[in-house]
């Protein structure tokens, strides 16, 4: 299966092959059932500015606050004044970039066997199952609570552990801030969840240029796993998300963090903070590129509503506990198809 960078790069493309192109009488969330309400709103997602946990106290009760709004009713908040160095980030974006101008034959190395490999480079999501190819090419890296990298480039585990540690750190301090925002203690999510020894992995996605941006996409509509997702990427902007049944185009300010809530932060809160639906447009100008890291706790971790937001009478467990390696087997093995993963440990408490 060829990149398609490399795909890009062998000449002068007009049009897309077809098994790039979007079936468009789909009825799955490839496009979403309701796409023709569905046009892009010019709403702008909230903004978190990081420096005020360590504040007033005022301050720090505003910020939890805002933290609680944002987690409820976006589940996706721009983070400012985070303390990550734009030229740390910058290094990241440049060693992120040099790793997918590597020769075919270099990165195909790294082509992975098994979901687990701590270094695993491929195209679209899952080839194996994808009905539709996704323009994209993609390199996932285990980075915690064991490092790995890649042996090329050159300064990449370098600049990847520093930037990955940092992640953390801010991971970390973001669940005291949305464990306050829930009425818990502030480390409650960290303890809870294990996530000193949590896991982390590193994704970094490549979108190029596509001469067919109306018909292709570089990922579908689906929700992340793990409890956050910190991602900082190039100029070009191409991430939406699903807010009020409108899919709004983020745009980043300059030296920002974009965090959403996952999969297992729904899980864990019994719901009252959902992750969120959010896509990868392409353009036919130039390439996009983003790095993010997910935060979940260990991979033999059961996963389940927590017992400080759950009451049987008026709210009761909405999702099973699931190991969280299974959960992840169970949606990086199957299409990507919106929050369908999710919906399997969902619980009908109408029963």
């Amino acid at each position: 299966m060829s990149s398609v960078k490399e795909l890009v790069e062998r000449g002068c493309l007009t049009s897309i092959p077809s098994k790039f192109v979007l079936a468009q009488n789909t009825n799955d969330l490839m496009l979403l059932e309701e796409e023709e309400e569905e046009e892009e709103e010019e709403e702008e997602i909230p903004i978190i500015d990081f420096s005020h946990f360590s504040g007033s106290a005022k301050q720090a009760a505003k910020v939890i606050q805002d933290i609680g709004y944002a987690c409820q009713q976006w589940g996706f908040f721009m983070l400012i004044n985070h303390g990550l160095s734009e030229n740390l980030v910058d290094e990241m974006l440049k060693v992120s970039q040099s790793f997918f101008e590597l020769s075919e034959d270099e990165k195909r190395e790294y082509t992975g066997k098994s979901l687990f490999d701590p270094v695993r480079y491929g195209t679209s999501f899952n080839v194996s199952v994808d009905k539709t190819l996704f323009w994209r090419d993609h390199l996932k890296v285990q980075v915690h609570p064991n490092f790995n990298a890649p042996l090329k480039p050159n300064k990449f585990r370098e600049f990847s552990q520093e930037y990955c540690k940092r992640a953390r750190d801010i991971a970390g301090e973001l669940l005291k801030g949305i464990s306050s925002s829930l009425g818990l203690e502030e480390n409650y999510i960290n303890k809870e969840m294990e996530v000193e020894f949590g896991s982390q992995l590193l994704l970094i996605n490549l979108y190029p240029p596509c001469p067919q941006p109306e018909v292709a996409m570089g990922m579908p509509p689906h929700s992340d796993h793990g409890l956050l997702t910190l991602l900082v990427q190039n100029e070009e902007n191409g991430l939406q998300v699903l807010h009020n049944h409108k899919w709004v185009l983020i745009k980043p300010l300059a030296n920002s963090i974009l965090v959403n809530t996952g999969d297992h932060m729904e899980i864990l809160t019994n719901g009252k903070y959902k992750s969120v639906l959010h896509r990868a447009m392409v353009n036919n100008r130039a390439t996009r590129i983003s790095v993010g890291t997910a935060h979940g706790p260990p991979l033999e971790r059961i996963v389940s509503p927590s017992k400080a937001l759950v009451d049987t009478e008026i709210s009761p467990a909405a999702y099973r506990g699931i190991k969280y390696r299974e959960y992840i087997e169970l949606q990086q093995s199957n299409v990507l198809n919106g929050k369908s993963c999710l919906g399997r440990v969902r619980v009908d408490v109408s029963l």
